[in-house]
């Protein structure tokens, strides 16, 4: 023991870097600098502002107390500040998560109860195991099934189904919990029910909250005011309305003489220690949803980070990244939170506020675990409508038509998969709706690729190059078909590749060459080998030679190990599509 010790002290790099890798603070922790502390400070202040009524606001979306969200906002910040490859991620409720829990947890206990809080407890766990798992595992790729047609189809329709639910809150109303369309005609049909002192405090809160988001920083920028104060005034917008409707229903006593519905007692102090339980029934219930928040958490997280680490040239590791939001949520769990991830609009403002290392994350849990220690009987007053209107102005952004506009002039197919999961996300609900907008991805993708674009190319000029007949005045040969592939060879195109070869040998009966390009083949599996060699055997009987142009090295190396390159024979098998062509007499 005594020789390993000595043997890590002389080559302490060897020691280390491992352990920076794995503890990314100790990285930039010991290069820290002593002007990069103000922007942090400044940083963790304001998204601590940002954050401490949108916290409660989520956890009330989530179906939980609203002290809830300011305890997932205190260990898990502290941890991925540790953990956590991004110097500028803000971790914490989100919208879109809190409505997943909501859906998840919803079906398997009644919101309001201590079992529903557990079961938010353990849904926090199973998402931290399973990041955690994923990034050690280095399994991040599985979130590539989510592609980006898939994932705005998700964000949008959520989006709608956050906003509806707020409906309840901003109205005045006591809509019990039903899907979308439910909801919807319930809403219509009871609107003769609305609170009109409710709606007009959630009027008054959704105006602040635009003019500060969309006007004010524009105002105060004309009058030169500094840029570091823009960002603290422009982002005051949630605590300012909520500070002001509740001085409103205090003064008045609105809760009373209006009916206007407030939070209620928060109880102050810190986090307390939790248990999520180990019931594999539980467990097995919410594993859809888990996994649900696991991918869209994470993809939501690393594309922000990516985004912001980008402009100041520093880097994102993917699988850190995933330890380090399943290790902040393995700290929500424990401490009476529920599962946390990146929030899109308080990290840019983390990185606008200037923000430099993960020690603004970890001011905005302390000030955060200041809040819940000495300012939560303020909250007691605090009209629900006031969250639901800071909700309402977060999500309305997420409905993407943009995007939606822009995949339909490039590709249908992939727009057609949004629809799919914006279509099942509300008709169906959550989980399913993104199953199915994967399936429908991944069906879309077979589809596409079992019929590969195919092109008949011929010699431009005298030169090696070889294009589209097509599309280019080129020279071609009448004994020779030289086709060009455009896709991987794999079983669900087999029988395409087939007919297309058999097409142009029928075509052409004066035909004795056929040559395969293969530029665009990255990858020829079991199924489409056998096609090759049934194609080579065909073409003989027919006549026709078959070759095969620019395989690539790696997909040749697989040909060569398996003996197909020696029985399909080395003289037909060429590096270029011109040294073919030179072998066969055409150039």
């Amino acid at each position: 023991m005594g020789n390993w010790i000595h043997s890590q002290i002389q080559r302490p790099d060897r020691f280390w870097k491992p352990v920076r890798s794995a503890i990314p603070a100790l990285a930039w922790g010991r290069v820290y600098r002593r002007e990069w502390l103000a922007g942090d400070l400044m940083a963790g202040l304001i998204v601590a502002i940002m954050l401490v009524p949108q916290g409660m606001a989520y956890a009330l979306l989530a179906g939980l107390p609203p002290q809830v969200g300011l305890y997932a906002s205190i260990a898990p910040l502290l941890l991925y500040g540790l953990f956590g490859t991004s110097r500028s991620l803000a971790v914490g409720p989100v919208a879109i998560v809190s409505l997943l829990v909501a859906s998840g947890v919803g079906q398997v206990a009644e919101m309001g109860t201590a079992v529903y809080w557990q079961a938010a407890l353990t849904l926090a766990l199973m998402v931290g195991a399973i990041q955690m798992g994923m990034g050690l595992l280095r399994a991040g790729f599985l979130v590539n099934f989510l592609s980006h047609p898939v994932l705005a189809g998700f964000t949008s329709a959520a989006a709608l189904v956050i906003g509806l639910s707020q409906f309840k809150h901003a109205l005045g109303l006591s809509t019990p919990n039903l899907e979308f369309v439910d909801t919807a005609v319930y809403t219509l049909q009871h609107l003769a029910e609305t609170n009109f002192i409710t709606l007009a405090i959630g009027l008054g809160s959704i105006a602040i909250l635009l003019y500060f988001k969309y006007a004010l920083g524009g105002q105060l920028k004309r009058r030169k005011l500094p840029a570091g104060l823009v960002t603290p005034i422009t982002k005051s917008a949630p605590l300012l309305v909520v500070l002001l409707a509740t001085l409103l229903v205090v003064a008045l006593r609105l809760d009373v003489a209006a009916g206007v519905k407030v939070v209620g007692y928060v109880p102050a102090g810190l986090p307390p220690l939790t248990t999520p339980t180990l019931d594999l029934t539980l467990w097995r219930a919410l594993l859809p949803t888990a996994l649900a928040i696991s991918f869209v958490g994470y993809m939501e997280s690393i594309s922000v980070a990516k985004s912001l680490a980008s402009k100041r040239r520093q880097k994102i590791n993917s699988d850190q990244e995933l330890v380090g939001l399943g290790i902040a949520n393995l700290g929500a769990a424990f401490t009476g939170g529920y599962p946390v991830t990146g929030g899109f609009s308080r990290s840019v403002v983390n990185f606008e506020a200037g923000a430099n290392t993960g020690l603004a994350s970890m001011v905005t849990a302390v000030l955060i675990a200041l809040t819940v220690l000495f300012l939560t009987p303020l909250f007691a007053y605090l009209p629900q409508v006031v969250l639901a209107a800071i909700i309402l102005v977060a999500v309305a952004s997420l409905v993407d038509i943009k995007t939606f506009r822009h995949t339909w002039r490039y590709n249908k197919a992939d727009a057609a998969s949004m629809l799919v999961t914006f279509g099942a996300v509300l008709a169906v609900g959550i989980e399913m709706g993104i199953l199915l907008g994967v399936a429908a991805a991944l069906l879309l993708f077979i589809w596409r690729t079992s019929r590969p674009h195919v092109a008949v190319v011929g010699r431009v000029g005298d030169s090696e190059q070889y294009l589209n007949v097509q599309r280019h005045t080129v020279q071609t040969c009448p004994r020779v078909a030289a086709v060009r592939i455009d896709e991987s060879l794999y079983f669900a195109n087999t029988a395409y590749l087939e007919e297309t070869v058999l097409r142009q040998v029928a075509d052409q009966p004066e035909l004795a060459h056929f040559v395969l390009i293969c530029t665009a083949v990255n990858f020829i599996d079991a199924s489409a080998l056998d096609t090759l060699a049934s194609l080579r055997q065909e073409l003989h009987d027919a006549g026709v030679t078959f070759h095969l142009a620019a395989v690539k090295g790696p997909v040749m190396d697989r040909l060569r190990a398996v003996g197909f390159a020696d029985s399909f024979g080395p003289e037909n098998i060429h590096l270029s599509t011109h040294d073919a062509m030179k072998a066969i007499g055409c150039a």
